[in-house]
C-alpha cells in the first residue's frame, strides 16, 4: 500500500463573502486527499500557534494525518483571503506567515524516507533544499503551479519524478513544446492541467488525455487541482494504468467541488489584530 507525505505549506483560505475560513495548502491537501482514500499519510511542516494555524493542526489530527514532525511555532498562520466578484473567485491579501521558516534536520529527512510518495510544491519553500529531499525520497513529486519558467524548471525537474504544472494560458493539447523540454531535463513524469480543458500526463513515452467530469452541484473548485493530483499519483504508483488513474482522479476532482474549502473544516474567520 502506498504511504504519502506532503512536506511544505500549510494555509488558511479565508472566504470574506462567506465569513468562514478553510485549512489548506498544497502539500496538506495531497495528503489528506491519499488519507481519504485509505492510505497511510503524513504533514511535515511549520504550523503557527494562532488560530490559523490552530485550525490547520486540529483539521490534520481529525483526519488522521501523521503530524508528529511538524512544528507548532510562534507567529502568523499563513493565510490568503478570497472573494467572489460577478461569480469570479478573486484572490487579495495573503501571507506566507511562518510556513517561511522550515528548515527540514536530519531526523525530518529519514523521516520522509520511510514514505513511498513525498510531495511538496511552489509554495513550500523548500527549493534550495529540493536536492536533498530528493535524496532521502522514494518518488518525489513536486507541483509547480503556474509559477513556473524554463529556468525554474531546469532548476527543480532533474530532482523530481512527477512535475506537476498548471498551463492555463495553452490549449490542453498545445504544450508539445513544454513537454519536450521537460523530457530534455530528465526522467520525470509530466501532469499537465488546465481547469476545463482537464489534463494531459506524459509518462516519458506516451500521452494521455482527460477531459474534466462535469457536475451540475459545483460549489467551490478550490483544491480541486490537488484532488486530482493526489487521486491520480497514488492510484499510478499502486499499479493502475495511466487512463484508469487519470479518470479516477478526474472524478475525485469533481467530488472536491461539491464543498467549500479545500477539504471541509469551515470555521468563522477570527479577527487579527489588524481587522479589528
Amino acid at each position: 500500500m502506498v504511504s504519502v507525505i506532503g512536506v511544505g505549506d500549510n494555509t488558511v483560505d479565508r472566504y470574506l463573502h462567506l465569513g468562514k475560513m478553510f485549512p489548506g495548502g498544497n502539500a496538506v491537501n495531497v495528503a489528506v486527499h491519499a488519507r481519504r482514500m485509505g492510505f497511510r499519510a503524513a504533514y511535515l511542516g511549520w504550523m503557527a500557534n494562532d488560530p490559523h494555524g490552530q485550525l490547520v493542526n486540529e483539521a490534520l489530527q481529525e483526519e488522521q494525518i501523521d503530524i508528529t514532525h511538524s512544528r507548532m511555532v510562534e507567529g502568523e498562520g499563513a493565510f490568503c483571503e478570497i472573494t467572489l466578484q460577478n461569480g469570479d473567485r478573486v484572490f487579495g491579501e495573503y501571507s506566507e506567515g511562518v510556513c517561511g521558516q522550515i528548515q527540514l534536520d536530519q531526523d525530518d529527512l529519514e523521516f520522509i524516507s520511510g514514505f513511498d510518495l513525498v510531495h511538496t510544491s511552489v509554495y513550500s519553500h523548500l527549493d534550495e533544499q529540493i536536492e536533498i529531499l530528493a535524496t532521502h525520497s522514494r518518488t518525489l513529486s513536486y507541483d509547480f503551479s503556474q509559477e513556473w519558467d524554463c529556468a525554474f524548471l531546469r532548476k527543480i525537474i532533474p530532482s523530481t519524478h512527477f512535475a506537476l504544472i498548471s498551463n492555463p494560458a495553452e490549449s490542453i493539447m498545445a504544450n508539445e513544446e513544454l513537454i519536450n523540454y521537460a523530457k530534455s531535463l530528465g526522467s520525470a513524469k509530466l501532469l499537465i492541467t488546465n481547469g476545463e480543458e482537464g489534463a494531459v500526463f506524459f509518462d516519458g513515452r506516451d500521452l494521455f488525455r482527460q477531459e474534466i467530469i462535469k457536475i451540475t452541484d459545483v460549489v467551490d473548485t478550490l483544491g480541486a487541482g490537488d484532488a486530482f493530483a493526489a487521486r491520480f499519483m497514488v492510484d499510478y504508483l499502486c499499479g493502475l494504468s495511466a487512463a484508469k488513474a487519470l479518470k479516477n482522479a478526474a472524478e475525485s476532482a469533481a467530488q472536491a467541488c461539491t464543498y467549500f474549502g479545500a477539504f471541509g473544516y469551515g470555521t468563522p474567520i477570527y479577527l487579527r489584530e489588524k481587522d479589528s
